[in-house]
């Protein structure tokens, strides 16, 4: 299933850091932002994570809820909010199939390695569920605030 910008997002089920399963239509009525990134407590992971978490605010303003996706367990999610004060959500996504779903489970190369993983990148889901914003390949620096200006001048 390719993913079409002003179509329905790929539903998911996943379990939340909060303790829940949570589903994309459990925000019905809300815009969500979905960002996906490798691994909790790594440098990049954890400056976007902190970023977010430094605009959670306004995200709330416009009314937006970030959920971010990670293969890692909920126990790991848990121990990255508790260190950084982190007030969203972060879902498990331990068999990648959420990912794939959104297609940012991708080959990677670092230091001459092959594998499999996260490709970072952020989806905007209108409050009808309908993918309207994608990132992909995200550079850290300044994107929190790009997604958060594209909801506020679009949704």
């Amino acid at each position: 299933m390719a993913l079409v910008i002003g179509e329905k997002a790929p539903e998911f089920e996943l379990p939340a850091s909060n303790g829940e399963t949570v589903k994309l239509s459990d925000f019905a009525g809300k815009n969500v932002v979905l960002y996906f990134y490798p691994k909790d407590m790594t440098p990049g992971c954890t400056t976007e994570a902190c970023d977010f978490r430094d605009h959670h605010e306004s995200f709330e303003g416009v009314n937006a809820v970030v959920l971010g996706v990670s293969p890692d367990p909920i126990n790991r999610h848990e121990k990255f909010i508790e260190k950084h004060g982190l007030p969203f959500l972060l879902l498990a996504d331990v068999d990648h199939k959420t990912a794939e779903d959104y297609e940012v489970w991708k080959l990677k190369k670092n230091f001459g390695k092959e594998y499999m993983g996260i490709e970072r990148s952020t989806f905007i889901i209108d409050k009808n569920g309908n993918l309207v914003k994608e990132w992909r390949k995200v550079k850290v620096k300044g994107h929190v605030e790009e997604a958060l200006e594209y909801i506020k001048e679009n949704l």
